[in-house]
């Protein structure tokens, strides 16, 4: 027996309202004074902010790269133009890659320092690129799907350096700057190119969250954590609440839980995909030129401005719902397993997801979709705001419709009004699948569900409306 549970919404319709120009006479008898008024201001502002622009452009088209990349360093990265040219400048022509770095504040070779500083306690924050790449993603912008997608890399994933043995990937901006670390990333998924690359330190990103006016977001627990050597000091209560860089800093930097790493990595995507909805309108292409400014020290990146107004444009005009949050498919090492702890990377599902995600080629295509629903792993969190609730009904759907790795996982602490069924490795149909099956909640591509999932669904109020039509269905049978 299946449930189909109808979904309904309230849409707001886009309707044109005619305007009787009789009944809008001004007293002077013109009609539609007041509109053509407001159309022609519209139009000035808006030529003035694209002269504005282009004028910034002009005087600072140089990239803002403050590395010195040799030929064979700058070979790493795809060559040619990826904006387009005159009133086109920013516009994407083609789809690409950018590797975006988020550098430690303190050097590497922090037992060399003076042992004037040593009896300090902790060192002086330094605007350094040579330390490690603690936040690492791969955004693609393809102007071909209107699509963006962002693949976080854990800085502990494990990885075969050239020179080096086994090491984990944060460490590669040491031993061979953005270059090495670039080429690192697309053997490591699957000869990706990569186009261009921005390193900003964790001073920069500050300043950038300020220079964009903070972040509203929801924290999702407590967070006390104190490190004089790093210059880390994190207290933030939990709940929905605004953050500015300082603040919403402390937020991206906490990794002092069950889930470590990959759980800041869930906390930089929530933060990420806030500032986006925020702050990425048409309007932000004007204050680019501004926000650099403010950032510039902290950043170096072979990107000229002309490039980064034409990815700005592009993420300001691109569809929410297609914005695609990622991360490598893997787990953790266990104890003793090496001599270090790690993040294990699965290469076969990272094949999938570059297929799937990135238009890279697979030798064998079927690889892509040796998912059945026996061996997918569903995890059901609860997001309804209330205790105690009996999801029974709900697990039972799901075997029913031939689900056998259903679990309970810790629930969220945010109250969600519409159920996610997220596709925590970028398996987007098999969450449309489970939309069909389920008949209500919003698929969402990213890694903020159960960690050892491959779909996580976070159990919304909608759910609670239409539980009693599931209540009184027979237990299935599992063969």
């Amino acid at each position: 027996m299946r449930v189909t549970i109808q979904r309904t919404s309230t849409e707001g319709n886009n309707s044109i309202n005619t305007v009787n120009l009789q009944e809008q006479k001004s007293a002077s008898g013109k009609p539609g004074r007041w509109l053509w008024f407001w159309l022609g201001m519209s139009g000035i502002a808006m030529i003035s902010a694209t002269a504005g622009a282009l004028l910034a452009v002009s005087l600072t088209s140089q990239p803002l790269m403050q590395a010195n990349l040799s030929a064979s360093e700058a070979a790493v990265f795809g060559q040619g133009r990826i904006s387009g040219e005159g009133l086109r400048f920013s516009e994407l022509t083609r789809p690409v890659n950018i590797l975006v770095m988020g550098m430690s504040v303190l050097p590497h070779d922090t037992q060399n320092a003076p042992e004037s500083l040593k009896e300090l306690g902790y060192f002086p924050q330094v605007n350094a690129f040579d330390g490690l790449a603690d936040v690492m993603l791969l955004i693609r912008f393809n102007p071909e799907t209107k699509k963006m997608t962002m693949l976080s890399i854990p800085r502990d994933t494990r990885i075969d350096l050239k020179g080096h043995g086994k090491v984990k990937i944060n460490s590669t901006n040491i031993h061979g700057g953005p270059a090495l670390t670039a080429k690192s990333v697309s053997e490591l998924l699957g000869d990706v190119p990569i186009d261009r690359y921005v390193r900003i330190n964790v001073l920069g990103v500050a300043k950038l969250i300020d220079a964009l006016g903070g972040v509203d977001v929801y924290v999702p627990q407590d967070m006390k954590y104190h490190d004089h050597s790093q210059h880390l000091y994190i207290d933030l209560k939990k709940g929905q609440q605004h953050l500015d860089g300082e603040k919403a800093l402390q937020l991206l930097r906490f990794r002092h839980d069950e889930n470590g790493d990959i759980g800041r990595i869930q906390r930089q995507q929530i933060v990420i995909r806030a500032l986006i909805d925020q702050v990425l309108n048409p309007g932000i292409l004007t204050q680019i030129p501004q926000i650099l400014n403010v950032v510039k020290e902290n950043i170096d990146t072979n990107l000229n401005v002309e490039e980064i107004l034409a990815l700005a444009g592009f993420g300001a005009r691109t569809n929410r719902s297609n914005l695609q949050m990622l991360m490598v498919p893997g787990r953790f090492s266990q104890p003793g397993e090496f001599d270090a702890s790690y993040w294990v990377p699965y290469r076969n599902q990272i094949r999938r997801m570059m297929a799937q995600h990135f238009d890279l080629p697979i030798d064998n295509p079927v690889a892509t979709r040796d998912v059945n629903l026996r061996s997918l792993r569903v995890a059901i969190q609860n997001a309804t705001g209330e205790d105690n609730i009996n999801f029974q009904p709900l697990v039972n759907q799901l075997i029913r419709s031939g689900y056998r790795n259903v679990y309970m996982a810790k629930r969220i602490g945010k109250n969600l009004e519409e159920t996610r069924i997220i596709a925590q490795y970028g398996d987007q149909e098999s969450a449309e699948s489970m939309r069909g099956v389920l008949g209500f909640g919003e698929v969402r591509i990213d890694s903020t569900g159960s960690i050892g999932s491959d779909i996580s669904i976070q159990v919304g109020q909608d759910w609670l409306k239409n539980k009693s039509l599931w209540e009184n269905l027979v237990d299935p049978v599992v063969r």
